[in-house]
């Protein structure tokens, strides 16, 4: 397994490049966001998704979210984007907000867990959009750990969970842990809180109109 340190502050382009190749491949690389270390994968290739639920041991009822470098990358992945799925990009991307659309036929099944929706986000960590940004496409997001277990906020942490089961961990540090994404279903109206996370509930019923709801 290779190691591959980057400071999220100046980001080396040679061994963001180097991971960047292994995802390309079809390999697994734990990398670190705004809030945790994820397991990223080429979310287009169906061998690398399911590398990814067998790494975890998570059940493949369970859906993956996916991390994209800018909302552009967007469109090709989902169905439509609802109003209040544009209003909460305005404000909250790039950030911890994953917003749940309607999946496209392009997505790899495996990722809805057969709901039919995909959970997308653009990180707020320079690390993860230049990973995603240098795949050309989007890169899994779930957490780096065994499932039922406590995320892990370094590499070390994520190399003592995960061992030699990936291709690279890149070391960019700690990351601040607490709460993960917020995670929205803006597929009907109002849309659903699925998981409360890092943005505040309130701010995103404050931009929606939704008041106390």
């Amino acid at each position: 397994m290779l190691v591959l340190k980057i400071d999220p502050g100046q980001p080396d382009e040679r061994a963001v490049g180097e991971a960047g190749e292994i995802l390309r491949g079809g390999g697994v690389v734990a990398f670190p966001t705004e809030t945790f270390y994820a397991l990223g994968a080429d979310a287009r290739r169906e061998a690398a998704v399911e590398r990814v639920f067998r790494i975890k041991g998570r059940d493949f009822r369970s859906p993956i979210a996916l991390i994209i470098s800018h909302e552009r990358d967007l469109p090709p992945l989902v169905e439509t984007i609802p109003r209040a799925g544009r209003i909460l990009m305005d404000a909250f991307w790039p950030g911890p907000l994953t917003l749940v659309l309607h999946a496209s036929p392009r997505v790899v099944p495996k990722l809805t867990a057969g709901t039919g929706k995909i959970g997308v986000r653009v990180s707020s960590h320079a690390v993860a959009r230049l990973l995603a940004g240098s795949l050309a496409g989007p890169l899994t997001a779930t957490s780096a750990n065994l499932s039922g277990s406590p995320e892990c906020t370094s590499a070390e942490a994520v190399i003592d969970a995960l061992g030699e089961n990936l291709d690279a961990v890149v070391d960019g540090g700690s990351t601040p842990g607490g709460l993960g994404s917020t995670l929205i279903d803006v597929t009907s109206w109002p849309p659903t809180i699925l998981r409360r996370g890092a943005v505040p509930v309130d701010r995103i019923h404050e931009l929606l109109g939704l008041g106390g709801k």
